[in-house]
């Protein structure tokens, strides 16, 4: 690999909904590249003819023309579940990330679920060598490089994507905020839908949002975000537990909901013990917080011999990068 100074990461976080990319990362404080991590293909062939048919849309120019396109979204929950489609969403914007294409020099970090399976990471790594021919490569997990910051259809989700964006909080009382809702209007607000059509919302507003905290609302025997946070608190060494509490850390685009910091506050106020402090640390830019985390990792110059060189990929496989990246 080139110097540590001539070395110019490409980070890219893959979200279920959004793919956040970024160059030369030492000049770049938030991602250079944000889009749709989407694919469309036309639902009936010759129909756009006269619009420069493709056989694929990816991310952005995907959602304009979903109205004639059968859309997919290749990543779930952060791990790809279509692998051919995940390599056509991210061909294009990594090679054009790419200050010197021709001499193949940029290593890339990816970011991935915490239960990612070995084949998945296999499969990743196959790719950014064989495929996009990149001299070094890295993975790691999303939630670890969070703590480094802060140091159906597609019309259907993606209107309900943007109402929950636009309209949905956090209650910090869910009953009494269910009681205001059922005595009076002032919570309800209306948006238009793409046809027109104007809907009013009232209660959903919260009540989508609850599921973090009562996954039960949707069938789910599993416990609330807030109650997974303590019990793996609670696994911890005692020793760490106090600064554990005082640093839960918030990140990833769901956490934008308004209200969230203060209600996760609340529910773990009532299950630690009294004399633990709370702290919540809820950071504006947490929706990017995976990517910022990986741009500081990656610029680091302790980082750069943990890198996945090409030769070491040739020499052992794909199977190289569960000996070099935990």
């Amino acid at each position: 690999m080139a110097d540590v100074e001539d070395i110019q990461p490409i980070v890219c976080d893959n979200g279920t909904g959004m793919v956040k990319n970024a160059g030369w990362i030492c000049r770049d404080d938030a991602p250079r590249d944000v889009f749709p991590s989407v694919i469309g293909v036309p639902k009936y062939t010759g129909v756009m003819v006269g619009m420069g048919q493709k056989d694929a849309y990816i991310g952005d120019e995907a959602q304009s023309k979903r109205g004639m396109l059968v859309i997919k979204y290749p990543i779930d929950m952060a791990s790809s579940n279509n692998w051919d489609d995940m390599e056509k969403i991210l061909a294009p914007h990594v090679l054009q990330l790419r200050v010197a294409p021709d001499e193949n020099r940029d290593p890339v970090l990816l970011t991935e679920a915490p239960l990612n399976p070995k084949a998945n990471r296999e499969k990743m790594t196959q790719i950014m060598f064989e495929n996009f021919s990149v001299p070094a490569m890295y993975v790691n997990i999303q939630a670890v490089l969070s703590s480094f910051a802060s140091g159906r259809t597609t019309a259907e989700r993606e209107i309900v994507r943007d109402l929950k964006e636009k309209l949905g909080y956090v209650a910090l009382d869910y009953e009494q905020e269910m009681e205001n809702a059922r005595s009076s209007s002032a919570l309800e607000k209306s948006y238009e839908l793409p046809d027109g059509q104007v809907i009013t919302i009232g209660s959903e507003r919260f009540r989508c949002a609850e599921v973090l905290f009562e996954p039960s609302f949707l069938g789910m025997e599993l416990p609330g975000v807030h109650k997974t946070i303590y019990s793996s608190i609670m696994k911890s060494d005692v020793d760490i537990r106090k600064d554990l509490y005082s640093n839960i850390v918030l990140s990833g685009g769901s956490t934008m909901f308004p209200g969230i910091a203060d209600r996760m506050g609340k529910e773990i106020n009532a299950l630690a013990p009294t004399s633990m402090k709370i702290k919540v640390v809820a950071p504006p830019e947490r929706k990017y917080s995976v990517w910022i985390g990986g741009s500081i990792l990656a610029s680091l110059s302790t980082f750069q011999q943990m890198w996945i060189t090409k030769s070491e990929y040739e020499d052992s496989g794909p199977a190289i990068v569960h000996r070099k990246c935990f």
